[in-house]
């Protein structure tokens, strides 16, 4: 139970994120976080029917939500985050998302690695700032 403890505190500490992750594999986190985050934020607000919370949290997740979101926010990234963005962008992924263009989805996955190098690297702060301004307008 201790070793399972200690593996858990592993994961959840901040680690050094500048070239040891390929932007792929931060986007690949940085989608599950963002999903816990908007689902959380959706059932700590309201009661609903998971098929509601499902289309609303999906409308929000997209990768045209994320794509649209992310080019009003630009200007907002530190060089850092911009870097990471733009590697993640710029990547050749193995797969594309059904209801976008290539296009959005290669921004979206830039937005994901963004917000997965920010947790992974224990910005929680600036990740929850970043996670906020993107759902601002739509929250119930």
């Amino acid at each position: 139970m201790e070793e399972g403890l200690s593996l858990i505190k592993e994961f959840l500490s901040p680690h050094e994120v500048s070239s040891k992750y390929s932007p792929l594999a931060l986007a690949y986190i940085g989608d599950s976080v963002y999903d816990l985050k908007i689902k959380s934020c959706f059932v700590f607000r309201s009661n609903m029917q998971p098929e509601k919370y499902h289309k609303k949290v999906s409308a929000i997740v997209s990768a045209n939500a994320q794509s649209a979101f992310i080019e009003t926010y630009l200007d907002k990234l530190t060089e850092e985050e911009l870097s990471v963005y733009k590697r993640a962008r710029n990547s050749s992924p193995h797969t594309k998302a059904k209801n976008a263009s290539l296009d959005n989805y290669l921004k979206a996955t830039g937005f994901e690695a963004v917000l997965g190098y920010l947790y992974m690297s224990g910005q929680l702060e600036r990740l929850e700032e970043i996670i906020n301004a993107s759902i601002i307008d739509k929250m119930i």
